[in-house]
């Protein structure tokens, strides 16, 4: 049960955000059904699958890199050996985290970027750090298995508890990624942190 102390605190968002939000999710869910049905007919031969396979959306639609190398499970020499953007280079990356910059700033900030604070820091380049793209790509990766219809009903709270919920909590933790980045909106900043020398450097 919430305490009154705590709805005062509340943040209320205006109904016409709500509106622009609600219109924004729309797009780019209608934009995902669409490539999928889109890489259905251009792998005839090669059915979608229930794990996400060639079935996977994403979220702008426009040349996602993963979304082509999921339409080729065996894969061609020319293509990707994994979907996850680590693995890509090249165009193939710039492309994907293109695809994946469209889906953090038009879904994922606006519903759960919350207050910027010492306890939950951001990095605006948040793009410049490694870790946070690979957990943001992973999470938006499963988004768009879990949110689609094949997922069930349960699909959505399965990605809020297995996939959000940790993902954040790791990007967002004082020693985590953007531990040397903003903890105040008012004060901007952004530095990557050094990683451990690799063995026997």
């Amino acid at each position: 049960m919430v305490e009154p102390a705590q709805e005062s605190e509340t943040i209320r968002v205006p109904d016409h955000d709500l509106d622009d939000l609600v219109s924004t999710v729309a797009r780019l869910v209608a934009e995902s059904r669409k490539q999928g049905e889109t890489l259905a007919r251009l792998t005839d031969d090669t059915p979608l699958s229930d794990d996400g396979g060639s079935g996977c959306k994403h979220g702008d639609g426009e040349g996602s890199v993963a979304a082509s190398a999921a339409a080729e499970p065996g894969g061609s020499q020319e293509g990707p050996a994994s979907i996850f953007i680590l693995a890509l280079d090249g165009n193939a990356y710039v492309e994907e985290l293109a695809a994946l910059t469209s889906w953090v700033h038009d879904l994922l900030l606006p519903v759960y970027g919350r207050e910027i604070t010492t306890g939950r820091p951001w990095c605006q380049q948040w793009q410049e750090h490694p870790e946070a793209v690979a957990r943001l790509h992973a999470l938006w990766l499963a988004w768009q298995q879990l949110t689609d219809v094949e997922a069930g009903l349960a699909g959505p709270s399965t990605w809020h508890r297995d996939h959000l919920d940790p993902a954040l909590l790791h990007l967002r933790t004082p020693d985590g990624p953007f531990g040397a980045c903003t903890t105040s909106p008012a004060r901007p900043n952004h530095r990557l942190l050094a990683s451990p020398e690799p063995a026997g450097a």
